[in-house]
């Protein structure tokens, strides 16, 4: 299978249980594949963004970390209270091998989470909200766990966030005041070797 098949091979997944044995199956090799095939760039402006609004001594959840790339970003960055959490016990090992976690957790965003309401001053999600993998009621919990005055940063594609289900599911979120906007940025494309046409846009809400 070429690393652009395993890329499409994932994201065809048909349920969660296919998304986690799938990604167990890829963990080893995520990092290098993407990088070889696409020049994935999700993660640096996510952590760049981040950094604007939240202090080092967060306590922060990577939620759908993956192998650790955005942790081991934050990590250089100063922070030293990053949380991992994933669906996959395959990429999790993958992420206690950069040392910039203090705990793992294998849960399913999208579920209900098994932390207390307000735990995290703020949560990261890069390259979870795309297709094929979660869906927009996963915010609900993701606000839940979140201080109140505390921070979630999403990277989503662009026309994903413009279909039927995310942007009218976060603009919701706004009205009902559990959260509010703080910044969106410009769109950017995804992968800088392979001109596959998704862009992203990294989102910063702040919990009401």
């Amino acid at each position: 299978m070429s690393k652009t098949d395993k890329v499409q091979w994932v994201y065809s997944s048909q349920n969660n249980q296919e998304l986690t044995e799938r990604y167990d199956i890829w963990a080893k090799d995520y990092e290098q594949d993407l990088d070889d095939a696409f020049g994935y760039v999700g993660p640096e402006p996510g952590a760049e963004v981040l950094v604007n609004y939240v202090s080092k001594d967060a306590k922060i959840l990577d939620a759908g970390a993956g192998t650790g790339l955005v942790g081991q970003l934050l990590h250089q960055r100063g922070y030293h209270h990053l949380e991992a959490m994933d669906i996959s016990s395959g990429m999790l090992e993958e992420a206690r091998k950069k040392n910039v976690y203090t705990s793992f957790h294998q849960q399913v965003l999208g579920e209900p989470l098994d932390f207390p309401s307000a735990t995290f001053d703020a949560i990261i999600s890069v390259g979870v909200f795309t297709y094929g993998h979660v869906k927009s009621n996963a915010f609900d919990e993701l606000i839940r766990i979140t201080k109140p005055g505390g921070y979630i940063v999403v990277t989503m594609p662009t026309d994903l966030y413009e279909s039927n289900e995310f942007k009218p599911k976060l603009t919701a979120l706004e009205e009902s005041g559990q959260w509010e906007m703080v910044t969106a940025t410009k769109k950017f494309l995804t992968h800088q070797k392979k001109d596959t046409g998704v862009y992203l846009k990294v989102w910063v809400y702040k919990v009401c």
